[in-house]
């Protein structure tokens, strides 16, 4: 068995760990133009990781994702203090409650959650991204809504990076030229690009981007995947 990625469109994605964990991280589902499930065709995840709470990453759907079961949100203390407002008890969110911040890593349903900083904005808290350690050891960072910044290659050197996900469509993210860049940094086995095509403003191919990271960073594998599209990992 190995671990399955899917893209649900933006910066929503699935994992089902091969030892049949579900993992959501940013689920925008309703009201996502790129998203191919409703809510009520998911099954019930394990963890849910936040990265901000903007519209498109911290989505309405939430409280009903975690009230299909034991689910755990995992987000930073004022996410946290949102979702209570929204109806997900405090035993649902990691810590009793409280959330956690960045630097910080927390183990739930056998999964490692470690969280970074993400330069970008939000409207409470501070946005964040993560690396996720799976129980078979393989790491994925997702980068969250953030542009390049240096200490990416200090998660390298840290975690050793299988898999990235990170934003390419510039005006709110990195553009494709930053995006590129990222790579020299974090060193990923392979990178699936995020956070385009959405909406009209922002880069509506990955063309660009998969150009450029072959020029700085030939010995990545680019993986780009169509919303609803799965990989193997």
């Amino acid at each position: 068995m190995k671990n399955n990625l899917r893209w649900l469109g933006h910066a929503a994605f699935e994992i089902t760990t091969a030892r049949g964990a579900r993992i959501l991280i940013d689920p925008w589902i309703t009201g996502n133009p790129a998203c191919p499930v409703k809510v009520g065709e998911m099954p019930a995840p394990d963890l849910i990781l936040v990265t901000h709470d903007h519209h498109d990453h911290y989505g309405s759907d939430i409280p009903a994702l975690l009230g299909k079961g034991q689910g755990i949100l995992i987000s930073q203390p004022e996410v946290a203090a949102r979702a209570k407002k929204d109806g997900v008890p405090a035993a649902q969110i990691i810590t009793g409650g409280s959330g956690m911040n960045i630097g910080g890593t927390v183990e739930a349903k056998g999964v490692k959650a470690t969280m970074t900083q993400a330069v970008h904005s939000s409207e409470s808290g501070s946005p964040c991204g993560y690396i996720v350690t799976l129980e078979d050891g393989k790491t994925v960072y997702h980068a969250g809504d953030t542009g390049i910044f240096a200490s990416m290659k200090l998660f390298a050197g840290l975690y050793g990076i299988d898999l990235a996900l990170l934003p390419i469509g510039g005006v709110f993210v990195m553009d494709p030229l930053q995006a590129a860049a990222s790579l020299e940094l974090l060193q990923p086995k392979t990178v699936i690009p995020m956070h385009y095509r959405t909406f009209p403003v922002l880069e509506q191919t990955a063309d660009r981007f998969i150009a450029l990271a072959k020029e700085k960073a030939p010995q990545v594998e680019i993986k780009p995947l169509q919303p609803g599209e799965s990989m193997e990992f």
